[in-house]
């Protein structure tokens, strides 16, 4: 999942920017969530420091503070060197500055036209989407989940377990920070994945690079975020 990240210190303009990108995640479907929209740089900064995933940032230059946008975009890069900013301003001669700062701007989006500005925001969180797909692809083994007409990548690294849905021919992604109910089902996915997945119940196949503690007496697992899961007698000597 990519975080949004937007800094304007104008609070009617930052208004309208989260409005443009809420309205983009949900009718495209996105596998976004806004985490934060600051006027305050030093805010975004702290945030992103503690963040984990790959971010895409939407930064004003002129932020009425002694750090401008393209200084924020440097500390970001920092912390996220695979993040995609966008720098929105209403001052386009400034554009050159990105090259000078060496912060590799995904774009440069001009205030001074709102109908151009919201498409150009829109092309940016798709085709961020896009990018972030492929470079994910490239770098680690990833599970797609197909949910309607989104498509929701996660890490392997990432899952903890998969368990078998109430509801019928669905299982749940359990990862170390969401779930996610999807069609399929266990054998399905024993067959898919590679070996780091092991069936240990009938209702449940585990990553086993996740396990954090195995209780046999009680026949529960432990997984590094602290949930568990149960495990068979029969399936046991396998795991």
């Amino acid at each position: 999942m990519l975080n949004i990240f937007v800094c304007e210190d104008n609070t009617i303009q930052r208004q309208t920017i989260v409005q443009i990108i809420q309205n983009t995640v949900l009718i495209e479907e996105l596998d976004m969530q806004l985490v934060l929209e600051a006027g305050d740089p030093y805010v975004l900064l702290e945030k992103v420091r503690a963040s984990q995933n790959t971010g895409i940032y939407f930064l004003d230059i002129d932020l009425n503070s002694d750090m401008n946008g393209m200084k924020l975009a440097q500390q970001i890069r920092l912390f996220d060197p695979r993040g995609f900013i966008i720098f929105i301003t209403a001052h386009s001669e400034l554009s050159y500055m990105t090259f000078q700062y060496r912060v590799e701007a995904m774009d440069f989006v001009l205030k001074d036209n709102p109908a151009e500005a919201k498409v150009k925001i829109r092309e940016c969180l798709l085709h961020a989407m896009e990018r972030y797909t492929l470079q994910t692809n490239r770098t680690h083994k990833v599970y797609t989940a197909q949910i309607g007409g989104r498509k929701i990548s996660v890490d392997y690294d990432d899952i903890l377990f998969f368990e078998t849905s109430g509801n019928i021919h669905k299982v749940i992604l359990h990862a170390k920070d969401r779930q996610i109910e999807f069609s399929s089902t266990l054998k399905e996915l024993t067959d898919r994945l590679d070996d780091n997945f092991v069936r240990c119940h009938r209702s449940f196949l585990v990553n086993k690079n996740n396990i954090k503690e195995v209780d046999v007496k009680k026949r529960i697992i432990c997984f590094t975020n602290g949930e568990t899961c149960q495990m068979s007698t029969r399936m046991m000597k396998g795991l």
